[in-house]
């Protein structure tokens, strides 16, 4: 059997540990002969680093591992997959984009609304750098996008990079629920199901769900839901706003029932309603630094000092760390296992336009992904995503162009802000809080003259 050569970068991420647990859980499935952690933070990456060696000499000791800073050790000729969980200005930069919009009555938010448009602006210019120095040593890697905000990013990829078809942008958050629901079902596993989802990127719904007798289980969840609320699948490790979140679709599906939503839509749904429950003072990203990302690093060092991952307690979220790995083995071995995707639409969502980058169930080959046919959506559907992919499109040319008013009409199409006065307040803001991270917005020659 092949074994694969593997760059990881975001090396340093708190999710990194699970990853690394999975790999080693599925060594035989996808075993792996060289894997490399690249990150421009060193002193993070060391943490988790150190962990991996113990980890890995314990339970995969013929694993070729090592970790760096320098993108001369890390970007190979022989890479087979790439996995790209980036975080660009790290956390110190997303609690910004949270507590700015949040300053001025705005969902503050990591990937919706301002948070996700400053969050997509600052990440293009580093996938771009990855793709190129991916693509300067091979063109066969795989390279799986699968932390960013995948909507501004998938986007971007797909205009600056049309014809390489190796660029796979996924969300773990479609397979969270998933496996949410599967719990739920009392143990059934997401490749039981055959999903029947569209929508963009955090922005979309299931309309069926099938198993393999070809029983739908959205009418049955969504009375369950109904009945009893909604817990994400690993909910004794998350934390109480991501419990708060999941608890929210019982709202969405009781106001509008008929299909299971996207968690993230109460954020475009509700944003009064969830505007209310942010703190301004301690955000989400407050919440991960002095949680998760807290218990994490503090685990991976204790390991390494004991020299051993025996009882360790690292936390692990199956959906982020196992799930890529499955779509990877599912591409490299021409498996043609249903994941939800982000594509180019093309025609698979009949009434969306073609350019859109919508996010469906695909069948995911050696060959690439071979979508399944969506047809025709609801209008209320539609109408929703039409005004956030306008969003979307206008982020990504505001970047590619430079402009400052394409960028001003994105935040004002947005659902969260429709105010073209506040959301001239927060973009300001934000390419001040950004500084060297924004592409330089430049305002039209007419605009600067009736600003004087």
């Amino acid at each position: 059997m092949k074994k694969f050569n593997v760059l990881i970068v975001g090396g340093g991420s708190t999710w990194t540990p699970g990853l690394l647990t999975s790999l080693v859980n599925r060594k035989e499935q996808f075993p792996i002969n060289r894997l490399v952690m690249l990150d421009n933070n060193a002193e993070r990456q060391a943490v988790i680093g150190e962990y991996a060696k113990v980890l890995f000499n314990e339970k995969y000791p013929e694993l070729d591992f090592y970790y760096t800073t320098d993108k001369e050790e890390a970007y190979l000729d022989d890479l087979d997959f790439v996995f790209c969980q980036i975080r660009t200005g790290g956390y110190a930069m997303r609690e910004k984009d949270e507590k700015i919009p949040l300053s001025m009555g705005i969902i503050g938010q990591e990937t919706c609304g301002p948070g996700g448009f400053s969050y997509g602006l600052r990440s293009i210019k580093d996938m771009v750098d990855i793709v190129e120095n991916v693509r300067a040593k091979t063109d066969k890697a795989w390279i799986l996008n699968y932390t960013n905000p995948a909507a501004i990013v998938a986007i971007a990829l797909q205009k600056l990079f049309p014809e390489d078809k190796r660029i796979l942008n996924i969300c773990d958050q479609p397979e969270n629920l998933l496996r949410s629901y599967g719990r739920l079902l009392g143990g059934m596993s997401p490749r039981d199901f055959e999903p029947v989802y569209y929508g963009l990127n955090h922005f979309g719904w299931f309309e069926h769900l099938y198993d393999k007798d070809g029983k739908d289980y959205v009418p049955v969840l969504e009375e369950m839901i109904l009945s009893r609320g909604f817990l994400p699948a690993d909910y004794e490790q998350r934390d109480k706003s991501w419990l708060e979140t999941y608890a929210m679709v019982e709202q969405i599906v009781r106001d509008f029932p008929g299909y299971l939503p996207n968690t993230y839509l109460q954020y475009y749904l509700y944003p009064d309603k969830v505007l209310k429950k942010l703190n301004p003072e301690f955000t989400r990203a407050n919440e991960v630094m002095a949680g998760r990302e807290k218990r994490v690093f503090e685990e991976c060092r204790r390991v390494a000092e004991a020299g051993t991952s025996q009882d360790s307690n690292v936390v692990v979220n199956d959906a982020h760390g196992e799930f890529i790995i499955i779509v990877a083995e599912s591409i490299a071995y021409n498996q043609g296992k249903t994941f939800i995707v982000i594509l180019e639409n093309n025609g698979i969502i009949e009434n969306l336009p073609n350019d859109a980058m919508v996010e469906v169930p695909a069948a995911l080959t050696i060959n690439g992904p071979k979508p399944f046919a969506i047809g025709k959506i609801p209008t209320f559907h539609k109408g929703l995503i039409e005004g956030q992919n306008a969003y979307e499109q206008l982020t990504v040319e505001a970047y590619l162009e430079n402009s400052y008013e394409k960028a001003l009409q994105a935040l004002t199409l947005n659902r969260t802000v429709v105010s073209g006065l506040q959301a001239r307040q927060v973009l300001d803001a934000l390419i001040e809080a950004n500084g060297d991270f924004f592409p330089e917005l430049k305002k039209a020659e007419k605009e600067l003259e009736l600003a004087k």
